[in-house]
């Protein structure tokens, strides 16, 4: 039998030709990673960012300003239903509903008399421009936003609300 001659670095190791891992190893450690974070990653919760409340205050404000706007112009009585123990807004002319997620609370501070009958559970604009007023606080831990509108003119504004 022939022998063919070792090189310096064989001799240091001690291994013929063993470095490194197998393809087939690095492809099982990346799926078993990947199963973990399929399972992991939708556990873990996601909060609403300010950026993301502040676009839902928005979407509120321009829904309360289109059923005034509408009531304007077809000279008629438009309700905003405001349900606060489901966290939607709903559109009085559209239909158009506003569902807040889990982690945002809906406040509402809305007049309990309005044009002679019971409100409470929305924010009616009426022909003149005029409307029964309230405020809508969009509330997360740390941050919030509250939409106001003015029972004398029906005007809309979005103000950020302190957090202590």
């Amino acid at each position: 039998m022939e022998q063919r001659p070792i090189s310096p670095t064989e001799r240091a190791d001690g291994f013929f030709g063993e470095d490194g891992f197998a393809l087939i190893e690095i492809l099982c450690v990346l799926a078993i990673i990947g199963m973990l974070a399929a399972i992991i990653l939708p556990a873990i919760p996601r909060a609403t960012s300010k950026t993301r409340l502040e676009s839902y205050a928005v979407e509120t404000a321009a829904l309360l300003k289109t059923d005034r706007n509408v009531a304007l112009r077809r000279r008629t009585q438009v309700r905003t239903l405001v349900d606060t123990e489901h966290r939607v807004i709903r559109s009085g002319v559209t239909g158009h509903t506003i569902q807040l997620p889990p982690d945002v609370t809906l406040n509402a501070m809305l007049a309990s008399r309005c044009a002679d009958r019971v409100a409470g559970q929305s924010i009616d604009f009426f022909p003149s421009g005029m409307s029964c007023g309230g405020v809508v606080a969009l509330v997360r831990p740390g941050m919030g936003f509250e939409i106001r509108v003015n029972w004398l003119t029906g005007g809309v504004e979005i103000v950020p609300q302190k957090q202590v």
